[in-house]
C-alpha cells in the first residue's frame, strides 16, 4: 500500500488544524531557527566549542511532530537533535548552556551538542552513532505495550541510518511484535557528504523498504508543518489504538553543511536555492496570512521568540564553567565514579 502523502491529499481547507494550532507551530519552527542561527553566531564567537549540527531548513519536521505529540510520548534523536530537544519543550537556556559547556547547561556541560537529554520532557537522548537508538526506541515501545500503557514512541533518523542494519532489525521486531513506535526519516538528500542516491538501490531510502516489512509507505513534505503534523496525528492515533508501528520518510533539506567543519561544497550548483525557495518557516509565516492570522499575532510571536533567544543568551554568558568534581559524577549508575566488581 503505498501513501504519498501531501497537505492537499488530507485535508482541503484550515479546520482540521485551527489557528491556535498553527500559531503554535510557526513559534516552534521559529524558536528552533532562531536558535540555531544563534548557536552558530556564537560559534563563530568562540563561545560554542567543538562541532555541532544543525536543523536549518528542517524545522518543520520536528514542530511538527512535537505539536502532535502527547506529555508522556518519548522522542529519540540523532546528534541533529537541538530541534526535536527545543520542540518538546526543553527551556532554550538549557540547550544554550550545554553548547556552551556551562553549568546551567541540560548536562551541565557534560553532554555537549550530541547527547541532549531530559526524561522530564521526554527527551531520552540524541544518539551520536548512526541507528543505534532504533533498537531502543523498540524496547521503549515494547515497554510500553506490556504495562498497558498508551504512550509512543518517536524515533528520528537521517537517511543513511536506512543503510544501516539496525535500522532493519528495529522495523522487523517492531512489526513483528506490533510496537507502539514511529520511525520518522528525515530525509535531507545527504547522509553526511555523500548524496544518499548515489549508494542506495531504491529512490526513497526509508519508504520505498516500508514494504518489505508489512508497513505502508508513506512519503510527507518535510517542509511543511501541517502535513506533518497530519500525519503524526494519524500515525501516533493507530500506534495508541494497537495497530503498531509506521515508517514515515519526511523530504526536507538542510541549509548547512553536515557539520560547522563542512562548508557543503559537493552540493550541485543551484541545489540550495532551489531549495531556499521552500524554505519551511517563510512558507509557514505565508501561510498563516492566508489562513487569515493577522500581522499583529505573526510579529509579536517574532518579537517574543527573538527576546527568548537574547535571554537564554544573556543568561549563559553569564553561566559558570562547570566546576572539576562534575568530572566523577554519573559516570556509573550510582551517581559515582568507582569501578566495582
Amino acid at each position: 500500500m503505498t501513501a504519498n502523502v501531501s497537505p492537499s491529499a488530507i485535508a482541503p481547507a484550515n479546520d482540521d488544524i485551527g489557528a491556535d494550532t498553527r500559531r503554535d507551530l510557526y513559534r516552534l519552527q521559529l524558536e528552533i531557527r532562531l536558535f540555531e542561527k544563534r548557536a552558530y553566531d556564537l560559534f563563530l564567537q568562540n563561545l560554542v566549542k567543538g562541532t555541532s549540527h544543525l536543523s536549518l531548513g528542517q524545522e518543520a519536521i520536528a514542530a511538527g511532530m512535537a505539536r502532535a505529540m502527547k506529555k508522556g510520548d518519548l522522542s529519540f534523536c540523532t546528534y541533529r537533535g537541538h530541534a526535536h530537544t527545543l520542540a518538546r519543550g526543553v527551556p532554550m537556556e538549557k540547550v544554550l548552556g550545554e553548547l556552551m559547556q556551562r553549568d546551567n547547561g541540560l548536562m551541565r556541560g557534560k553532554g555537549g551538542s550530541m547527547h541532549l537529554t531530559s526524561a522530564e520532557h521526554g527527551v531520552m537522548g540524541s544518539y551520536a552513532i548512526i541507528g543505534a537508538h532504533l533498537p531502543i526506541a523498540c524496547g521503549a515501545a515494547w515497554r510500553a505495550q506490556y504495562l498497558g500503557q498508551d504512550d509512543v514512541s518517536v524515533c528520528f533518523f537521517g537517511d543513511g541510518t536506512t543503510n544501516i542494519g539496525a535500522f532493519h532489525e528495529a522495523l522487523n521486531f517492531a512489526k513483528v511484535w506490533s510496537l507502539p513506535v514511529v520511525f520518522v526519516c528525515e530525509n535531507n538528500l545527504y547522509m553526511e557528504y555523500t548524496p544518499i542516491g548515489d549508494v542506495t538501490a531504491v529512490e526513497h531510502p526509508a519508504a520505498d523498504r516500508a514494504s518489505a516489512y508489512g508497513l505502508e509507505r508513506i512519503i510527507v513534505d518535510g517542509n511543511d508543518a501541517d502535513a506533518v503534523y497530519r500525519i503524526a496525528q494519524a500515525a501516533f492515533a493507530r500506534a495508541r489504538a494497537g495497530g503498531g508501528p509506521s515508517l514515515i520518510e519526511c523530504k526536507t533539506y538542510r541549509h548547512s553543511g553536515h557539520s560547522r567543519a563542512d562548508p557543503g561544497a559537493y552540493r550541485p550548483k543551484g541545489e540550495l536555492e532551489e531549495w531556499l525557495k521552500r524554505d519551511p518557516v517563510k512558507l509557514y509565516r505565508q501561510r498563516l496570512a492566508e489562513f487569515g492570522i493577522p500581522e499583529a499575532d505573526i510579529a509579536a510571536i517574532e518579537t517574543e521568540v527573538l527576546a527568548q533567544v537574547d535571554q537564554a543568551t544573556e543568561a549563559c554568558k553569564a553561566a559558570p564553567a562547570p566546576p572539576e568534581e562534575l568530572l566523577c559524577t554519573d559516570v556509573y549508575a550510582d551517581g559515582g565514579w568507582a569501578w566495582r566488581n
